[in-house]
């Protein structure tokens, strides 16, 4: 090293550039290799976005079908080529769907009042028992935990036998008791909460502790607070679960006045056929309040299903 070094300074200057050009030669190709790397990443981005495109035109199309058809009549629902945008506006369908012989507001009231309990009680419930399991220690933590954690191995139809053999003995048959109770206590609620609460730093508590906090007030005024991520992710998935469900009213509801949503919109399909115009105008606006709710808290949902381990 030293010879070769003691050799290049006794070169002249034409020698010297020609000595450096060869040196830098072969730094070039790891260039090249890099470029190359970098346009394969670009064009790998490239047909994974028109791919994701391709699937969200997919998904898209549908809902842009039920909205369109939702404003025509009936002779024209299945007519092709389809009219995107169609020529007279029948708002009347809407007008009929609120007002018409089973009101659609009835069921949109009881399923607001169902949701929206179902969704503070599963909240603070889940949140309570996550901060429990999470952040303080017991005797059994881990075994009450996993034993918990054990029950959603048993599929939920299982469970409707017995549920309407309690709710029978409890007279609590026919009434919206029947859907809100079971909603306020879920394993998935648990666990994501508790897998957020452990992320969080023990310090916190610690000292909240130090100046004399209670377990209450740890909860309420320091944990709570830092979990707002996780909250949002929760009562977004438990709004649309119990928005969206049909089997458990189906089953514990007899009376037209107690019906929520996924029942009233069977008015819709009578004995001779199917009112498709109404049944689509009546699907389009028990659709308004989930897209209202995804969209408030699409915030916060991607940062509460990294933080509480539920991605894949």
């Amino acid at each position: 090293m030293k010879e070769n070094l003691a050799e290049t300074r006794h070169l002249d200057k034409p020698r010297l550039h020609a000595v450096s050009r060869t040196a830098v030669k072969p730094a070039a190709r790891p260039i090249t290799a890099v470029r190359r790397k970098r346009y394969g990443l670009e064009i790998g981005r490239l047909m994974i976005t028109v791919l994701l495109l391709g699937f969200s035109v997919l998904m898209i199309v549908p809902f842009l079908w039920m909205v369109s058809t939702s404003f025509k009549v009936n002779a024209d629902v299945f007519r092709y080529p389809i009219d995107w945008i169609p020529d007279t506006w029948h708002l009347e369908n809407y007008r009929q769907v609120w007002t018409g012989a089973n009101p659609f507001y009835v069921y949109y009231w009881n399923s607001l009042k169902i949701t929206g309990l179902t969704v503070a009680g599963n909240l603070l419930t889940s949140a309570m028992a996550g901060f429990a399991f999470a952040k303080l220690n017991f005797k059994g933590r881990s075994f009450l935990f996993l034993l918990y954690l054990s029950t959603l191995m048993i599929p939920g139809q299982v469970l409707l036998v017995p549920r309407f053999i309690l709710f029978d003995w409890l007279h609590l048959l026919n009434t919206h008791y029947a859907l809100i109770l079971p909603g306020l206590f879920t394993v998935l609620g648990t666990f994501m909460m508790r897998q957020f609460f452990t992320s969080l730093p023990g310090e916190l508590l610690e000292a909240a502790r130090v100046d004399g906090a209670g377990y209450w007030r740890m909860f309420w005024q320091i944990g709570l607070p830092l979990t707002k991520p996780a909250l949002v992710t929760l009562m977004i998935l438990t709004f649309t679960w119990h928005w969206n469900d049909y089997e458990s009213p189906l089953i514990f509801l007899r009376d037209k006045a107690l019906y929520t949503i996924p029942l009233g919109l069977t008015n819709f399909v009578e004995e001779y056929g199917t009112n498709y115009v109404l049944l689509l105008a009546a699907s389009v606006s028990a659709l308004v309040p989930v897209l209202l709710v995804v969209l408030a808290g699409q915030k916060w949902i991607v940062e509460g299903i990294a933080n509480t381990g539920l991605k894949g």
